[in-house]
């Protein structure tokens, strides 16, 4: 083996209890949950878990709760993304004190940095600690983004970094990014930031974050499987399937996910605002597509 990252990523949301705090109990049966589903890997608390409406305390506590649950069967990445670079490492010195098997890292917020600060950033906390780093390239949402030459240096001067997570949603990067990958290291990993697994694993890509894995764990490891086996005459109709699934889950994002855990009999609470829960003409819309998708008969039910 080469030590190659290759599949879906679980990526759970973050269950609280009907006083708005978080529910551990139900976020380790989450863990377990994916874990028995077939994930190799997870990490929390991304986007869809609500990292920035989390406390930092919070945040800690759910990465000792993360490991417990996972209890050594797949490895852990922990989303140390928060602004300020000093800020980040109090973080991941902890996730690696408490036994994570690596570190999501975003670019960092707000200050939108020269080339020189970015790639610092980077530096200093791959550096730092001594385990696993995932680049994240989201420059839709912080406005900067990890350029191709950036990459490269990175992964020439961190031997822990082990990939990219790229959530640019541009495939000219993406192929880019894969390409650049596999002439300084070919045991880099390249993910896409959803599943748009058939555009992304024939040129290179080795899987992506999950937006759907704990709504249709099935749909998605059928995906990855057939375009894995270059067999895309099956994986095509999947394709289609997930993207009209991830157009309904990035609806009022993450609550129609956490709406379509219920209706699948794995209930984890409301989402804290800002973000606010369905409505009922939203909740009869997300039934009837997950009914339409074949969701509601397909995937497993309960924990």
């Amino acid at each position: 083996m080469d030590g190659k990252l290759r599949g879906i990523m679980a990526a759970p949301v973050t269950a609280f209890k009907a006083d708005g705090r978080v529910d551990f109990e139900t976020f380790e049966r989450q863990i377990n949950s994916l874990i028995e589903s077939g994930f190799p890997f997870i990490a929390h608390p991304m986007h869809i878990g609500e990292s920035p409406n989390l406390t930092v305390r919070e945040r800690k506590e759910l990465v000792s709760s993360l490991v417990r649950a996972a209890g050594g069967r797949v490895p852990v990445f922990v989303n140390v993304s928060m602004p300020g670079t000093d800020n980040m490492l109090d973080l991941a010195r902890h996730s690696e004190f408490a036994g994570a098997s690596g570190m999501v890292v975003l670019s960092p917020y707000h200050w939108e940095p020269e080339a020189e600060a970015h790639l610092d950033h980077f530096l200093s906390l791959g550096k730092s600690v001594d385990m696993k780093m995932i680049a994240y390239n989201n420059p839709r949402r912080v406005q900067v983004g990890i350029s191709h030459d950036m990459l490269g240096e990175m992964i020439e001067k961190l031997p822990n970094l082990a990939a990219l997570k790229d959530a640019s949603f541009d495939m000219n990067y993406f192929t880019g990014a894969c390409r650049v990958a596999s002439a300084v290291r070919t045991n880099f990993s390249v993910f896409t930031g959803i599943e748009w697994l058939l555009t992304s694993i024939p040129v290179g890509g080795s899987g992506s974050f999950s937006n759907c894995g704990e709504v249709a764990p099935r749909l998605i490891q059928s995906l990855f499987d057939a375009c894995m086996k270059g067999d895309y005459e099956t994986a095509r109709p999947l394709q289609f399937k997930v993207g009209i699934l991830l157009k309904l889950l990035q609806t009022n994002y993450p609550a129609t996910v956490k709406y379509a855990m219920e209706l699948m009999g794995r209930p984890v609470g409301e989402t804290r605002k800002p973000v606010l829960p369905l409505n009922q003409e939203a909740k009869e819309h997300t039934r009837e597509t997950l009914e339409s998708l074949g969701v509601l008969e397909s995937e497993p039910r309960g924990w």
